[in-house]
């Protein structure tokens, strides 16, 4: 079950608002992908520098297991506000809790009409097809 307090991308970013700023993380399908559920399999992520500023889509970072490198997209534009540099160095954060302790970036959105992205019930309906 993935939060309903937050939109998705088709690529397993997340976005949730968080005041009048939004943070942008993985999913919990995407962290399973990459880890195979084991957090020693993650071995590096690279976060952009704060006061980047993203377009919708962008790449904005990778992260990497031993298994695969995963691109990080911005599911919506706008400007790095925040970096989560716990990440980089305790990736098992992001196998311990994708949803809240494991946001990666903090951004000011460039819009809040995020239509393009998917509510929690249609992005169930794509990992559902996907597996």
């Amino acid at each position: 079950m993935v939060p309903e307090d937050r939109k998705y991308a088709a690529s397993h970013e997340w976005i949730k608002m968080d005041g009048d700023t939004a943070l942008i993380g993985i999913s919990a399908f995407a962290v399973t992908e990459l880890s195979n559920g084991n957090e020693g399999d993650m071995v590096y992520c690279d976060l952009p520098e704060v006061g980047r500023v993203l377009a919708t889509g962008e790449t904005f970072g990778e992260i990497e297991s031993v298994k695969a490198v995963g691109d990080l997209n911005a599911p919506v534009g706008g400007e790095v506000l925040e970096v989560n540099t716990s990440i980089e160095d305790h990736l098992e954060i992001l196998c311990d809790d994708p949803w809240k302790a494991g946001w990666l970036i903090r951004i000011k959105p460039e819009t809040t009409d995020w239509g393009h992205l998917l509510d929690a019930e249609a992005y169930e309906g794509t990992l559902a097809e996907q597996a």
